[in-house]
């Protein structure tokens, strides 16, 4: 297959995508047509349905696999697919692996790296609160490595809520080496747990989008709770350590309007909430950057929301 990173503008396509999202719009005179957003493992790709009621397109809806007939244009400066015919595709006419997006890093490679962080944590009740959830808890586990970070801004993709994880972990670690006063066995354990409400908030992929619970409670709330519930099959757990956990996972957001619970009281949870905003703000860097064209590679990009900013990638000297 034709993988999206590989289009360019001028291109035709004819070939199975992953159909991501679709809704009906109208252009200013009226005329309906439909939005799409096109994925396979490499991204995704703006499409327009500009004549829904033509012969050539047949019904479909979001999470279809989908065979498209079409044009690759650019539209104020990214690309996008003008489409003119439209099938349903047929089970073993596609691969559903070729149209999920995956952490380059390596599913096993991340679980084993992360296995090992858990043994540098010395405390025996942290140590095992750590076991019983990314080990012994065979279905959480399976949930943790292949689930997604977010809906879309940042590690939107397999494995991502797991390569976050490792990143803000690590940080976390540095941050232990450059500050003592930090306790290292509570802070990497908060690390390695902060977003585990993400296996209860966003569906697996292909969907990738909010629950229910995610929607109502928030994978903050529910990591807290998904703690607590675990902390009570470990005998003699310490109510004050448990405490001071769960307020860096409350806290991990730091400010209440990025839906935080409480704001950081403990330096750990300052150090929690530095190491996961820094992550994320790089990853969406990283992302935004990688699927430039080489002609706005040192072009201003426009007022990005995420970083309240109009954002460019620096030059190469």
């Amino acid at each position: 297959m034709r993988y999206i990173s590989a289009l360019n503008e001028g291109d035709s396509i004819s070939d199975i995508y992953l159909c991501k999202y679709k809704a009906q719009a109208e252009t200013r005179n009226g005329k309906p047509y439909y939005n799409v957003i096109l994925q396979d493992k490499t991204g995704t790709l703006d499409a327009k349905v500009w004549e829904p009621n033509s012969d050539g397109i047949a019904d479909f809806d979001t999470m279809d696999y989908i065979y498209v007939h079409g044009d690759v244009t650019r539209y104020q400066g990214a690309l996008q697919a003008s489409l003119r015919r439209i099938k349903v595709a047929r089970d073993g006419e596609y691969i559903p692996s070729d149209y999920l997006p995956v952490s380059p890093y390596g599913i096993d490679n991340m679980y084993t790296d992360l296995k090992a962080v858990i043994e540098t944590v010395k405390n025996p009740h942290l140590n095992a609160l750590l076991k019983a959830f990314f080990i012994e808890d065979a279905d959480f586990a399976e949930k943790f490595k292949s689930g997604s970070a977010a809906k879309t801004i940042h590690h939107s993709f397999v494995g991502g809520l797991m390569q976050h994880t490792l990143a803000v972990t690590r940080l976390c670690k540095y941050y232990v080496k450059v500050y003592p006063a930090l306790n290292h066995d509570l802070l990497v354990s908060a690390a390695l747990l902060h977003d585990i409400g993400k296996t209860k908030e966003i569906s697996p992929f292909p969907q990738n989008d909010y629950t229910d619970d995610g929607q109502l409670l928030g994978h903050i709330v529910m990591g807290s709770e998904m703690i607590s519930e675990k902390a009570k099959e470990i005998p003699d757990f310490p109510e004050k350590l448990l405490r001071e956990l769960k307020h860096c996972i409350l806290a991990h957001h730091g400010e209440y309007e990025f839906g935080s619970p409480k704001k950081p009281a403990l330096m750990e949870a300052f150090a929690l909430n530095m190491a996961d905003n820094t992550d994320a703000k790089m990853q969406s860097f990283t992302e935004i950057f990688s699927e430039l064209s080489t002609e706005r590679k040192d072009q201003w990009l426009g007022f990005n929301r995420v970083f309240d900013s109009n954002i460019r990638k620096a030059g190469e000297w």
